[in-house]
């Protein structure tokens, strides 16, 4: 028989977010139960450098959410690494089945299960991810001070990326299976006035050509839409700009979404569309989408979760 265990607030999801919250949920002695999900720390495991949270000039992401989970550990907040497949939010003590058959029963529930940057599903864009492949221009674009990069898509994340990297490389190649941009008009305006970049029309990504001692990336093949023809352009950095998808699989019939899939919350609040559920980080932030302001969410929605408790009894 799968055993049943009842806590307060349940916090999905090990990110930034749902690290935080257990910090606060810990200390506001609501004793917190944090089921890690499918990628524990999740997407800044997957950089290595991190130079723009706070207290440290320079960490590697794996290890700060490392020290996260060490933090939420030590305040009290119970860590499981597990994976919650199903959340039942259609009467309250919210109920939430895990992938060990482990069921938990929860008062109020946090879900921090973030997105996930879109991939082309290249084997060798997995073989150099956070070694000169990024999906995350605001996270990497400065490590490629003075260098040729390349940014694949054609929305409006591309076209954000590729003006942001202008900031730190020397020259910019977007690459687009079109020749036209789907991003809003302004934005095409400024990219195409910025003598940085270089629009490269009609053409995928192929393959990401790179070294191994030291790792890194020194070219992509890029492919004609119409003739096939194959190309090589140098470049140090690729930067894949097709979009994220939130992680909303448990929610996305329940909840009230936004801009695709992201779970909409109150104005100044983390509160959904259902009272005692709460959402933070990238789940429900398209905008920002940064370690520091997915913390900050978390934060927030621990004290919404203790205020919403103290309120029912």
């Amino acid at each position: 028989m799968a055993d049943t265990r009842h806590t307060k607030v349940l916090i999905i999801g090990s990110g930034p977010a749902g690290y935080t919250a257990g910090v606060y949920a810990a200390r506001a002695m609501l004793s917190p139960i944090l089921v890690q999900g499918i990628e524990p720390g999740g997407q800044l495991t997957t950089t290595t450098e991190v130079e723009n949270y706070p207290g440290f000039v320079e960490i590697q992401g794996p290890d700060l959410m490392i020290k996260m989970q060490e933090h939420a550990t030590e305040m009290g907040c119970e860590i499981i690494g597990d994976i919650i497949t199903s959340l039942d939010t259609s009467k309250r003590p919210f109920t939430a089945t895990s992938d060990s058959g482990t069921v938990y029963t929860a008062d109020a529930v946090i879900l921090a299960t973030g997105a996930r940057a879109k991939w082309l599903g290249l084997p060798s864009e997995d073989a150099y991810k956070g070694f000169g492949v990024s999906a995350c221009a605001t996270c990497d674009g400065f490590f490629y001070r003075g260098q040729e990069i390349v940014v694949i898509g054609g929305g409006n994340t591309a076209v954000e990326e590729a003006l942001f990297l202008t900031n730190f490389a020397s020259k910019v190649t977007l690459i687009h299976r079109r020749d036209e941009l789907r991003a809003e008009k302004i934005l095409i305006d400024r990219l195409m006035k910025n003598p940085k970049i270089e629009p490269l029309w009609f053409h995928t990504l192929d393959e990401v050509v790179g070294e191994d001692n030291p790792k890194g990336v020194s070219a992509v093949r890029v492919k004609h839409v119409e003739t096939g023809e194959i190309s090589e352009i140098p470049c140090k950095g690729v930067f894949v700009a097709i979009g994220h998808a939130p992680a909303n699989e448990l929610v996305k019939d329940v909840l009230e979404m936004h801009d695709g899939g992201y779970v909409t919350v109150k104005p100044g609040s983390t509160e959904t569309s259902i009272p005692g559920i709460f959402a933070a980080g990238d789940l429900t932030d398209h905008k920002y989408r940064q370690a520091i302001t997915s913390a900050g969410m978390g934060c927030m929605a621990a004290l919404d979760a203790e205020r919403w408790l103290a309120g029912q009894e």
